[in-house]
């Protein structure tokens, strides 16, 4: 919370180039299933979150914009291509996975169901792993090191000492 109990809330990007704050309520959040939000997520579906009632500043760099569409624009990191922004005459939602504790922003309702893959209602059924018990990954994770942003604010980013 900030000093006047509005809340607060932070993310950007996976490289870390890009950052954002927000002060306010955020709107509801949502998935989109339309071939559009596919497209600019490159997944199944895009989850979202309106942050027209709230105040967003971008603390690094602000990203970059394509035109989807005639009323849309999207944001995405230019270096990492991470997707933020979703863009339209009535405001701006961001991509809930972009900010530092996704887990606080639930989705309440799900849009461009006519575009919903046959297959996302049977997901939960499928046999899962946490990364540490995939079996196929020992070897992989073993000594990977991540070049990601970490979930908070930094004062500088990469560190100097990426190898």
């Amino acid at each position: 919370m900030s000093l006047d109990n509005k809340p607060v809330y932070s993310g950007g990007c996976q490289c870390g180039a890009v950052r954002f704050h927000i002060e306010g309520a955020l709107g509801k959040g949502s998935v989109c299933h339309c071939r559009m939000c596919q497209k600019a997520s490159g997944n199944f579906m895009l989850p979202l979150v309106s942050v027209r009632s709230a105040t967003l500043s971008w603390t690094r760099e602000e990203p970059k914009r394509f035109r989807s569409s005639s009323h849309v624009w999207r944001g995405f990191c230019p270096h990492c291509g991470t997707p933020l922004t979703y863009e339209a005459p009535d405001g701006m939602a961001v991509a809930i996975a972009a900010f530092d504790h996704p887990e606080e922003i639930a989705p309440i309702v799900q849009w461009g169901l006519e575009g919903k893959l046959p297959y996302m209602d049977t997901i939960p059924t499928l046999p899962g792993y946490t990364t540490e018990e995939d079996p196929e990954a020992v070897d992989f994770l073993r000594d990977l090191v991540s070049y990601q942003h970490p979930d908070h604010d930094t004062d500088h980013w990469p560190p100097e000492d990426r190898g």
